[in-house]
């Protein structure tokens, strides 16, 4: 995969968990848990995909 993918991913995945934290923090009734649920959701899924592609840029797999 090309590097600025990678990179790309890897900054909107570091901006969602950062939401993610801020959103955490507040007082359980503050809390927008329909958007929690989404970021935690869109956060997961660009950590696995930042995961594998790194994965793959590694030599041994290829």
């Amino acid at each position: 995969m090309p590097t600025e993918f990678i990179t790309i991913t890897t900054i909107l995945s570091i901006i969602i968990w950062i939401a993610v934290s801020r959103e955490a923090v507040k007082s359980t009734e503050k809390i927008n848990w329909r958007k929690m649920i989404t970021l935690l959701s869109a956060g997961t899924l660009s950590t696995l995909v930042t995961t594998i592609a790194l994965f793959q840029s590694l030599s041994f797999f290829h």
